[in-house]
């Protein structure tokens, strides 16, 4: 008697797998290396993973299927092979559609702050004719809404959006398209997500909102190096990172753990530069008194020696503080002491961003 591979196959096909239900060819289980030598049947299994504890199971139930629906004189023992499926790698992290630069401004520790930083920053290159988006990342203190005076608006879908596939419609103020969590949850209400659910909505945000064409992305992260971060890297291919510090000594050793993740091989960010946020008190009755209440030249000090820019000195001035209360960021006055360090702060992260990316 002859036998074919079709014959051999359709005798697989009565094989079902004890725990999906399906046959073993609709699984893929069966390789396509069937061998007929006489009397002679072999051929491969392939499982999904190495020790697999139905191996053995799944072998003496093809060798009864063949010898029932095949023959009851083939050589089948010793001839059933098992191949692992190989897996395919992760695509890895690739650039947003329509954006040309996505940077993460980070920091070591919070209260430095880099939310302040992140929205004058988006704001002064939306100043200087950029096309700007800002996505605020940190889940569980959102305070973008409140900084650029758009708390109580809500982003609607896209008309771009596909059938099946709405895309949400960044909210724009300032000439910034923006996005975040403090949209869709009450102010009051605390974000009690674990790590897998954050991240979620981190990558929701990213990736299924209609950004249009920017020239920038800016991505306000949470403080210090958590999953969100490996999340983030892991989705999106940044052009480069901003670490935000004080001068303290404390700061600056959780910024040196924000560097060294950005650097990491597996991150492989690279370091746009470092801002350093509190540099000095100026009273307002005094303008030429510097008082260094977090320390002098700390964040000078610690990017001359990791051999990064230093971006910005960014001073304790109480405008600062109130005009992100009131929803109306200090770069807006492109005149002010303020504006002019936004502004020079915002040419500064071009330049950069320009030279690490050539």
């Amino acid at each position: 008697m002859a036998y074919y591979p079709a014959l051999v196959t359709e005798a697989l096909s009565k094989v079902i797998h004890p725990e999906k239900g399906k046959n073993i060819v609709e699984l893929g289980m069966v390789e396509d290396d069937i061998r007929i030598n006489g009397k002679r049947i072999s051929f491969s299994l392939i499982f999904d993973r190495p020790n697999d504890p139905l191996t053995g199971t799944l072998k003496r139930m093809c060798a009864e299927a063949i010898r029932t629906h095949v023959g009851a004189d083939v050589e089948i023992d010793g001839n059933i092979f098992v191949k692992i499926r190989q897996r395919q790698a992760p695509a890895g992290p690739r650039p947003l559609p329509g954006i040309r630069h996505t940077i993460a401004v980070a920091s070591g520790k919070g209260g430095v702050g880099k939310s302040t930083v992140t929205a004058n920053l988006a704001v002064a290159l939306a100043q200087a004719g950029y096309r700007v988006g800002l996505l605020d990342a940190d889940i569980f203190g959102p305070s973008v809404p409140i900084m650029l005076g758009t708390a109580d608006a809500r982003p609607g879908l896209s008309p771009r959006s596909s059938e099946g596939h709405d895309m949400v419609e960044p909210v724009e103020r300032y000439g910034v398209r923006m996005l975040s969590i403090g949209y869709f949850v009450n102010a009051e209400d605390a974000v009690v997500w674990r790590g897998a659910m954050a991240t979620n909505a981190l990558r929701q945000l990213l990736t299924e909102a209609d950004w249009g064409e920017l020239d920038y992305l800016l991505i306000d992260m949470p403080p210090g190096t958590s999953d969100i971060h490996i999340s983030l890297v892991g989705l999106v291919k940044l052009s480069g990172a901003v670490v935000v510090s004080t001068p303290q000594k404390v700061a600056l050793a959780d910024a040196i753990k924000g560097i060294s993740m950005f650097r990491n091989p597996k991150v492989d960010v690279p370091i746009i530069g470092l801002v350093e946020n509190m540099a000095w008190f100026t009273p307002a009755e005094l303008p030429q008194n510097r008082y260094y209440i977090f320390g002098q030249g700390g964040t000078r000090a610690l990017a001359q020696k990791m051999n990064l820019p230093l971006l910005a000195e960014v001073p304790i001035v109480q405008s600062i503080r109130e005009d992100g209360d009131q929803g109306t960021p200090a770069a807006l006055d492109a005149d002010s002491l303020t504006g002019r360090i936004f502004a020079d702060l915002a040419a500064r992260v071009v330049e950069q961003t320009e030279q690490a990316n050539r």
